[in-house]
């Protein structure tokens, strides 16, 4: 479920408000801890999947990204790696993953044109926080946006397997910048 939101529209004025407990903004574009890398290569090896030399290269971009990655740039790194990588094998590995249920593929608000960018699924779902000034992207999670899964699994009878929620605005710093020196 992805909120469609103007960015063209008027902002208001942002509350800062503390993280709780209960959440957890990146201070980056994604949030890669120990727990998150390296899964793709451990569960592509785990469900006996083919594994070439170049799937295995494309594989360690991924679970290596620091942020939202699209086909171009998991080529571009993954040819740092092994310049023998080709576009095809990206594509193919990728709708393999995707098929799997192993990446998201994600429009992130249309930021940066009309691409599509792929994460890994990490061990909770977050909602994208994305800036439509500078174009930042930031992974926010809440015991909140739990909740509300839950409740509509409940109210729809439903088990929800997918969650895909984005938010767009201004951040601190690009409001920062719009406002007139005193």
């Amino acid at each position: 479920m992805a909120a469609n939101v103007s960015h063209r529209g008027r902002h208001s004025s942002p509350r800062q408000a503390a993280p709780q407990a209960s959440h957890r903004a990146s201070t980056g574009e994604r949030i890669n801890t120990a727990e998150t890398t390296g899964k793709l290569l451990k569960t592509v090896a785990e469900r006996g999947l083919r594994m070439t030399r170049q799937r295995r290269v494309i594989l360690q971009v991924m679970d290596d990204a620091e942020q939202h990655l699209d086909v171009d740039q998991i080529l571009e790194r993954a040819r740092k790696i092994d310049a023998d990588v080709h576009l095809v094998t990206v594509y193919r590995t990728i709708d393999l993953l995707k098929k799997q249920g192993l990446i998201d593929e994600l429009d992130l608000l249309h930021l940066r044109g009309d691409r599509h960018y792929y994460e890994s699924h990490g061990p909770r779902e977050h909602i994208h926080v994305a800036c439509f000034g500078c174009g930042k992207v930031r992974e926010f999670e809440s015991r909140l946006y739990e909740q509300l899964k839950e409740q509509i699994a409940k109210d729809f009878g439903m088990k929800v397997t997918v969650s895909r929620t984005e938010v767009g605005g201004y951040c601190a710093e690009c409001l920062k910048k719009e406002k007139p020196a005193s």
